[in-house]
């Protein structure tokens, strides 16, 4: 008999992979091209450290915010949803029981395989109410992704991401060149890592993040440069 196989998947629902890979990749865009518009504006390389710091904490708090607030209020709108059921499994138990069968059988199972599959299913309230909400609203109770990871994933990617085209100026350099070498690198980089992890090729994925945010740095450079010739 062959060895069974044994898959192991990564976690996908846990609510942190989203939020702390926007995070990094918006904090190291957003603070880039914000630097370069002031840069572009003919601050000093004092200015731009002060700036740059603003629009770390100024971003790494909004984005906090942010993802709280709406995690939030998906998990209290899908718990809302999750008491709706079990109300209704409560309530009229018979016609929800025929209802998962329904389910069962659109998915392939003989009528009195669905049946029996729902009816043992429904012996256990706490089971069933968790297999309907599964079935019927595509969510996983006992997975929920928590607002609080999501916010200190958001808060810290960002910080992160945004720190870096400051840092240069923070370490004593006042050549931009340096800012934007370190700040190119680490969006190829983390553009190949996200990548990779969904199993993208690294080199596009880096390549796109880079002319991305390139292509952000430039346009604020260029408003920059002429917001600054104009009040000079």
């Amino acid at each position: 008999m062959p060895a069974e196989l044994h898959k192991h998947h990564r976690d996908v629902t846990g609510g942190w992979l989203r939020p702390a890979v926007f995070g990094v990749m918006d904090g190291l865009v957003s603070n880039a091209a914000l630097l370069a518009g002031v840069v572009g504006g003919g601050a000093s390389p004092t200015a731009v450290a002060v700036t740059g710091l603003a629009g770390l904490a100024a971003g790494a708090f909004s984005m906090a915010t942010g993802e709280y607030t709406s995690v939030a209020s998906q998990r209290e709108l899908t718990l809302a949803e999750i008491a709706v059921e079990r109300k209704e499994i409560a309530r009229n138990p018979e016609a929800e029981e025929r209802e998962l069968a329904l389910v069962y059988e659109s998915r392939g199972l003989t009528p009195e395989l669905a049946r029996q599959v729902a009816g043992q299913l429904h012996r256990d309230g706490e089971v069933a109410w968790r297999v309907h909400a599964r079935e019927e609203l595509g969510v996983d109770p006992d997975d929920l992704p928590s607002p609080w990871v999501a916010a200190g994933s958001s808060f810290l990617a960002f910080a992160v991401g945004a720190l870096i085209p400051v840092l240069p100026f923070l370490l004593g350099f006042s050549s931009v060149v340096v800012a934007i070498v370190l700040t190119g690198l680490a969006l190829f980089g983390t553009g190949a890592l996200v990548a990779r992890l969904t199993t993208r090729s690294p080199l596009f994925g880096g390549a796109r993040q880079l002319a991305l945010g390139a292509a952000a740095a430039a346009v604020t450079y260029g408003i920059g440069t002429l917001v600054g010739a104009a009040i000079s």
